[in-house]
Order: structure tokens, then sequence, then C-alpha cells
């Protein structure tokens, strides 16, 4: 493999300097953070099974007319995708109740929601991404009005959207994050989808049983875990004959 440069490491990925200017390469990790880092794993193959999962989703995503960072998948752990400014907000969109919205409100966990609820929080490990609202964006500057009118809009579609494929596998979308980003686009800027979509910042549940097939069974240590992701991928057709075989070696870098 060919020395690259690192431009990013983050808790689930690498990113490193593309090979065309606006380009990024994704590097999928197998390690697992949860609570803002506070615990700490590896979930085997949960890199390859990601990567194959989010560049499934983002596909179908941007036949609906959804745009995304996705270009194509490059190998078993790699894909290349539009270098985007993050925006340092997290959208997570919420159709039952779970995790911190039940513990906040009282609610029973898998009490389905009134209707969807679409929550901000600001991207700050180290303040463990406090919710914030859209005054609290505007007035930071972190996106502008139509920004967020953008992000408000094209969130709810992927909701609905993501909410009927999953249904038709058998699972339910309880809640997800997004990540957006800006891009320079035809004399103009453009927000985009980012990040992943995986069950790494989904939760999802099985219809008939409520079993949980997501990053939560490493948070509540119900184990079992590996497994969860493959029957995701294994309902998606694209489990891969060995979801632990890493095609691409560990990643190197050159000095920046």
């Amino acid at each position: 493999m060919s020395r690259r440069r690192r431009i990013y490491e983050g808790k689930a990925k690498i990113l490193f300097e593309g090979p065309e200017p606006g380009t990024v390469i994704q590097y999928f990790k197998d390690d697992a953070t949860a609570f803002n880092n506070k615990k700490k794993g590896v979930i085997t193959g949960k890199g390859v099974l990601n990567n194959r999962i989010s560049e499934y989703l983002m596909t179908r995503l941007a036949e609906i007319g959804v745009p995304t960072h996705f270009i194509k998948r490059l190998n078993m752990r790699e894909q290349l995708v539009r270098q985007v400014e993050i925006i340092p907000i997290e959208v997570v969109v919420r159709n039952v109740a779970a995790g911190s919205l039940a513990t906040r409100l009282g609610l029973e966990e898998g009490e389905r929601l009134p209707r969807s609820i679409v929550e901000y929080y600001y991207k700050a490990d180290h303040l463990n991404d406090p919710m914030v609202t859209e005054e609290h964006i505007t007035a930071f500057g972190w996106a502008t009005i139509p920004e967020i009118d953008e992000i408000l809009n094209m969130s709810i579609r992927v909701n609905d959207f993501l909410s009927g494929l999953f249904l038709g596998i058998g699972l339910k979308l309880v809640d997800f994050k997004l990540e957006f980003g800006r891009v320079f686009d035809e004399d103009q800027d453009m927000i985009i989808l980012a990040d992943e979509i995986s069950p790494d910042n989904c939760r999802l549940w099985d219809v008939k049983t409520n079993e949980k097939l997501d990053k939560d069974r490493f948070r509540r240590d119900m184990g079992r875990v590996e497994e969860a992701y493959q029957e995701v991928a294994r309902r998606l057709g694209i489990l891969p004959e060995d979801p632990g075989r890493d095609v691409a070696e560990t990643p190197t870098e050159e000095d920046a």
C-alpha cells in the first residue's frame, strides 16, 4: 500500500488525503466507543460491515435525490468521499423513545413518539455533545437559518426513506444521528449528507421481538455485538462472505 497523508482520526474512522483535490479516503476502524469515549472496545469486523452498510444506504439515498459525500467504495474498509466542511452539529432524529430521550423525559423505552422529533447537539466530546437549539446554532455562527432549514428538511426526508427501507426487512428505525457538511458546487455553497449511516449511529430493533441490532449491545454489555451488525448486513443483502477479513491492511501515512 502506498503511504498516504493522514488528515484526521476519529473514534471510528480515519481520513486520508484523497487521490484528487476535493476528495478524501475514509477508513472504517473496528474500534468502538460509547458515552463520549468513556467506554472503549473493539468489535471484530465492524469496520468492514459499516463500510458496506453505509455504502448501500448512502447510494440508496442518492437515488432519491439526497446529496451525499459518498463517491464509491474502494475496498473492504475504505471508501472515497467528497471533502466537506463539517458543520459542528449532530442531528438526531427520534421515532421511538430510547436512550437519552427516555431518560430525560421519563419515558418508557420503546414508547412510540407522537411524531418524529429532531434534536441538535453541538459536536464537542469534551463537553459531552450538549443539546443546543436553533438559537445557539445561529448565534454562534455554526450554520445559517437557510442551512438549518435545509438540514431539517433533508433529515426528515432521510428518516421517511430509511424508516420504510428498514421496515421492509423487519427492522424498526428507533432513532439515528446524521452529520452534514458544506461543499462549493456550481458557484454556490451546498449542504450534503456526510459521515456514515450504520448500526454505529442508528438504533435498529427487530420489529417482532424488539431485539437490539445496533451499538446499544456494546453500550449495555449485552453481548453478540458482532452478530447484530452481521444480521443488519444480512437483511440488507450485503453481508460479505467473511465479514472479519481485512482486505485493507492497517493504514499507513506519511508525516504531514
